[in-house]
């Protein structure tokens, strides 16, 4: 399986730029392109079903009159209402080319509604006529199949300033825009269909986070638990000890080979009655360096439960030179600090992941605004770490400037204990070699798909449990 590339408005338009800068006649590629509109159009309709195409000026609705001909040509009965007269050479040949009836229409009286009024380049709130298009194709109850993007979506961001499109399926060409995915963009997108319209391989550095931009590690016939990778957690005090123990078991099911919880004894004595295959190091905050000497430990989680002491703990972690995971208590104890967490991040060269959720994220870096993507990669490049901003719409962010917007994770994630896993997910993978960025990807694609299977009714003690070798089989 290959990388899946996502592409922002700006990285489409040069791609199409190119291609018929070669010679490529761009309306046969719009012909194609509407083509693939009208195959999944099709599929969705009974044998003479009604189809109203809302066609706005641009080459969207250019596809779209195409695809109104299309479908008319397989025996469907289609109507276009314009937004507008038809505003580039390709959509005026479209238009010219389509015989049927075109004027005001009731959407109830249709089978579907194909959206074709705005594409990718709309950066700006739908307003006037077309707003009243949009509104009365929502309020219509007629399934809505959007032309490359729901009209009303933010291409690059996912916003929705203003009315936008519900539509049941969305068809995109040659490759997903981060709007179908980001929220509340992706809820506005329905199924999603990239179609291939010829042009070349895509070039990016933003991606889908599935199986093919990372592989999992399996361990080879002469390994052993240490060669697997050992990974260390920080308990926190007694009464908190559940979160860091999420952390453990999760980085020990996801194939550490060794996992180790330290922490002050009353903490241990906790730990005790609950863990087996994870074991127990008594450790004061100050002395917590002394387990990271020595090269044994690969990995160290600190953050999840970690209480007053996440400071001093994290400090020791990031100044030992090892590969570290700093989660929850971890990243609030940096909070008006960011410029000494990236001094301590940039200290030794190896991988570090924060994975904040949004509220850590606006007290850990206060100045930095945008849309999910840009902060997360501002994030990144501000600290040298790997930032996982958590959400439904999670995004992964490199400070190379990769990221990945993982769309797999199911609201039933929404629960305490959760990020947790989460982190020890991506400490257990750091421990088995994997570099920061493809840990971080992995461990959130693992969480989304384990929280899937499990769905409604899920626990945080179910994401660490037997059905994470389901999702790691379908991988391996």
């Amino acid at each position: 399986m290959l990388p899946q590339p996502i592409l922002t408005a700006a990285a489409m338009r040069a791609a199409e730029a190119a291609h018929f800068a070669g010679g490529v006649d761009s309306h046969a590629v719009m012909t194609r392109a509407a083509g693939e509109v009208a195959r999944v159009a099709a599929q969705r309709l009974a044998p003479g079903a009604r189809v109203l195409v809302l066609a706005g000026p641009g080459n969207n609705g250019g596809d779209g009159h195409v695809a109104a001909r299309l479908l008319a040509e397989r025996g469907f009965a289609v109507a276009v209402q314009r937004l507008g007269a038809p505003a580039t050479a390709d959509a005026r040949r479209a238009a010219a080319e389509w015989a049927g009836p075109v004027g005001p229409a009731e959407p109830r009286d249709f089978d579907l509604i194909i959206d074709a009024l705005f594409g990718i380049g709309l950066a700006r709130a739908v307003t006037g006529e077309a707003a009243a298009l949009v509104e009365a194709a929502n309020a219509s109850g007629v399934p809505i199949l959007a032309v490359d993007i729901a009209s009303g979506v933010d291409a690059d961001t996912g916003s929705v300033p203003g009315p936008a499109i519900r539509a049941a399926e969305t068809v995109t060409f040659h490759a997903a825009k981060p709007g179908h995915l980001l929220l509340p963009g992706r809820a506005h997108t329905g199924r999603l269909t990239v179609a291939d319209i010829g042009l070349p391989p895509k070039l990016s550095d933003l991606f889908l986070n599935a199986p093919g931009l990372w592989a999992l590690p399996v361990p080879g016939l002469d390994t052993h638990k240490y060669a697997r990778g050992a990974v260390l957690v920080w308990s926190g005090p007694a009464l908190m000890t559940g979160a860091s123990r999420l952390a453990a078991t999760a980085a020990l099911r996801i194939g550490a080979g060794a996992v180790t919880l330290a922490g002050p004894a009353d903490a241990l004595r906790v730990q005790a009655a609950h863990v087996t295959a994870v074991m127990l190091a008594e450790a004061e905050p100050q002395g917590f360096s002394r387990l990271l000497a020595g090269g044994r430990i690969r990995a160290v989680c600190v953050g999840p439960g970690a209480g007053p002491d996440a400071r001093c703990v994290a400090g020791a972690a990031l100044q030992s030179g090892v590969a570290t995971v700093l989660d929850a208590d971890a990243l609030t104890a940096f909070a008006g600090e960011v410029d000494h967490l990236a001094r301590l991040v940039r200290r030794h060269d190896r991988p570090v992941i924060l994975t904040p959720h949004d509220g850590e994220f606006a007290r850990l870096f206060p100045d930095i605004a945008g849309d999910r993507l840009a902060r997360a990669r501002a994030a990144a490049a501000l600290t040298g770490a790997v930032v996982v901003l958590k959400g439904a719409d999670g995004v992964v962010a490199s400070p190379d400037g990769r990221a990945a917007i993982n769309a797999n994770a199911p609201v039933w994630l929404a629960t305490a204990g959760s990020g947790d896993v989460l982190a020890g997910f991506a400490t257990g993978l750091l421990a088995q070699g994997l570099g920061g960025f493809e840990a971080a990807a992995a461990a959130c694609w693992v969480h989304g798909d384990a929280g899937g299977r499990l769905g409604a009714g899920l626990i945080a003690e179910e994401l660490c449990g037997p059905v994470v070798r389901e999702s790691l089989g379908d991988i391996l």
